[in-house]
């Protein structure tokens, strides 16, 4: 057995417990995980299934390599260390390099278990597999990934079959990956057909070879220009269709250089599109989650690790340092906006819960709350239970098997021993108990939060105050808080929402404002980028823009047979960023690889004045720009620019729904 092996089941060993304890600890604060399957590798194949998306094997293609190779230089360089990796499938699989300190696996572990209670409860997760429960139990993801591998092999060694060709469809497929319909439930291409673009009945007269005189004697020009017009609108989509992959498998064709002519795709290219597409959707989920699913697995555990001491007392500075490292990463973080975000959540719904007693006291109104509420008192009120609070084998007798805080079973064996209650005081609590234990309001950095609750806030509480619970003294109403009640909230809230939804119910004016997040805007003016706006509704705005569809331009088909020549019209549906016009060229290159024919792309450009542009620079102020349709097109060999029909540019333009932002409004 090699060296490297015996290693690796070292490290198992070492961490069987762990793993075990992370996972009932996960059950115990009210996750609902899948399991999970932990595996040890070493440098290099963590690098590979980083690489890989997170699974064993994948179809041969290079961009596989790339990504080894960015992510090797990566760890070589400094730029950021690999700890684990977790694929989405039931049951999961977790990745842990055994090169990893104890207390490095430990927060691995802990995180890992917060991603499977993600993965199986979140609803745009379950989109892939048609719904979740039974049903979402059938998902084996490794397995399919497998099978697309498998079948793609057999492709690209296939001797009928150029090698080449494979893989520059491949290519041209990758373009358009994320050109789909996330937010729908995958379904076969096939089950969702559209109606085949008609060909222009002149072309079919020419391949018919009728001679020009029976041709004027039978058809009238005009009849025939009304028969274009009347096939063209009729294959025309009413609405755009988002599924771009979907309308290529069904409508796409290649180009055969030899009869000049498009021709069907063969066989293994339809296959090759299907599991392409296949994979775009299973990895939706993940695209549309980043925040929420990194900051909620980093939320649990830095609450496991650390507010319930997982991280023994000689491992807590290598975690804080891993902590810091993860949250401190440069740019837009998602593990420290979603954690944040999760945390703000929790607050809020706590301080409701709070407020909501309070409002309820004689002699506490919306309107003098602030004025007759003595915060530290009710700080000092909401702290938990000293029994829930501290619990050691001393204070075991103190606990009463009867209180719903309390785990019967587990307390009467700690008091036989058989629990290392020294090690895991969670063990003899409920999830009522340790929502009580780890109330957010009273923990020191939250001190100042139900201090800054809003009048406006209030007056919504007391107006929607139903029932009519009264309370003689703060004390006796703080005795009823629901301390429970923002671990349930944030469970609710991870099963409906994705990044935007997330991001904009509840990236608030507070958020912000507490948490100093700003936008910045490269500066026609100036030429670099600088702070644009503090406003709260700017940030949240520039947020969203960041996840509308993965953060990608949003483009859908809007005719199969524009112009009645069978060309394919793309829309970019314009949001107040540009495209970059030659990175969207060599898209639309690639994309006459799936069709065969011309391919048209609507967009909108923002176009500068120089003299106006040049004054602005002197003012130091943006120049204001001039958005112009432009039309795209490219017919294989050549690419030609034209102006967008105002019908048409009225189609892609932005609105309200799109997020509409505009970075030169920010820096003005």
């Amino acid at each position: 057995m090699r060296d490297d092996r015996i290693d690796a089941r070292k490290e198992a060993t070492r961490l069987t417990e762990p793993v075990e304890e992370a996972a009932e600890l996960a059950r115990k604060l009210g996750l609902d995980p899948y399991p999970v399957n932990y595996w040890i590798v070493d440098h290099d194949e963590m690098n590979e299934l980083i690489a890989y998306g997170g699974f064993q094997r994948r179809y041969p293609h290079w961009r596989w390599g790339m990504a080894y190779d960015r992510q090797q230089k990566q760890d070589q360089f400094g730029m950021g260390k690999a700890f684990e990796i977790v694929n989405n499938d039931n049951p999961s699989h977790a990745f842990l390099q055994e090169s990893n300190s104890l207390a490095d696996q430990k927060a691995v572990i802990t995180h890992v278990e917060a991603h499977a209670d993600f993965f199986a409860n979140n609803e745009w997760f379950g989109l892939f597999g048609d719904g979740q429960g039974d049903e979402r139990a059938a998902l084996d993801a490794a397995a399919m990934l497998e099978r697309h591998a498998e079948i793609v092999t057999g492709y690209v060694e296939d001797p009928e079959i150029d090698r080449d060709e494979v893989e520059r469809f491949i290519d041209a497929v990758l373009c358009l990956e994320d050109t789909i319909d996330q937010h729908r439930a995958f379904a076969r291409a096939d089950q969702r057909r559209e109606r085949d673009a008609p060909a222009d009945l002149r072309e079919r007269l020419d391949e018919l070879g009728v001679s020009e005189d029976v041709r004027r004697q039978a058809f009238d020009e005009e009849w025939l220009d009304e028969l274009a017009e009347s096939e063209r609108a009729a294959a025309r989509l009413e609405e755009p269709h988002k599924d771009v992959l979907a309308y290529l498998r069904e409508h796409g064709q290649q180009f055969d250089g030899e009869s000049g002519k498009a021709t069907e795709f063969d066989p293994w290219q339809k296959d090759v599109l299907d599991i392409l597409r296949t994979e775009s959707y299973y990895f939706a989920g993940q695209k549309m989650t980043k925040v929420m699913n990194e900051g909620w697995a980093s939320f649990w555990e830095s609450l496991m690790m650390s507010d319930e001491n997982f991280a023994g007392t000689d491992e807590f500075v290598t975690y804080a340092d891993h902590m810091a490292r993860v949250l401190g990463s440069p740019g837009l973080n998602p593990y420290k906006l979603g954690k944040e975000l999760w945390e703000y959540v929790e607050n809020v719904t706590n301080r409701r819960a709070v407020a909501d007693r309070l409002l309820r006291v004689e002699g506490i109104t919306w309107r003098n709350f602030h004025d007759v509420v003595d915060f530290d008192e009710v700080a000092d009120l909401l702290a938990p239970d000293p029994a829930i609070a501290t619990v050691t084998p001393e204070t075991l007798s103190d606990l009463d098997p009867a209180d719903p805080r309390v785990d019967a079973d587990t307390l009467e064996r700690a008091r036989a021993g058989e629990v290392d209650v020294e090690r895991y005081p969670w063990k003899v609590l409920t999830t009522a108990g340790l929502a009580e234990r780890h109330f957010s309001l009273c923990k020191p950095q939250n001190r100042g939060f139900l201090r800054r609750i809003r009048r406006s806030e209030l007056e919504r509480l007391a107006r929607y105050m139903f029932d009519d619970a009264k309370y003689d003294t703060v004390a006796e109403a703080l005795t009823d808080v629901d301390y429970g009640a923002g671990w349930r909230r944030m469970r609710e809230l991870r099963e409906s929402h994705n990044d935007v939804t997330f991001i904009d119910a509840f990236l608030s004016e507070e958020f912000v404002t507490e948490n100093d997040y700003f936008t910045y805007e490269f500066s026609q003016a100036t030429g670099d980028f600088r702070v644009a706006s503090g406003d709260p509704d700017d940030v949240k705005k520039k947020l969203l823009l960041q996840f509308t569809n993965f953060g990608k331009p949003t483009v859908a088909v809007y005719d199969g047979n524009f112009d009645n020549r069978n060309e394919l019209l793309l829309g970019h549906q314009y949001n107040g960023i540009s495209l970059d016009v030659e990175q969207a060229k060599r898209v639309l290159e690639r994309t006459y690889d799936l069709w065969g024919r011309p391919v048209n792309l609507m967009t909108i450009v923002k176009e500068y004045d120089e003299h106006e542009l040049e004054i602005a620079r002197r003012r130091n102020r943006e120049p204001t720009p001039t958005e112009v349709g432009k039309r795209i097109r490219y017919d294989g060999t050549r690419f030609e620019t034209h102006e967008l029909e105002p019908d048409l540019e009225e189609r892609i333009a932005a609105n309200d729904i799109d997020y509409d932002t505009k970075p030169e409004d920010w820096l003005t």
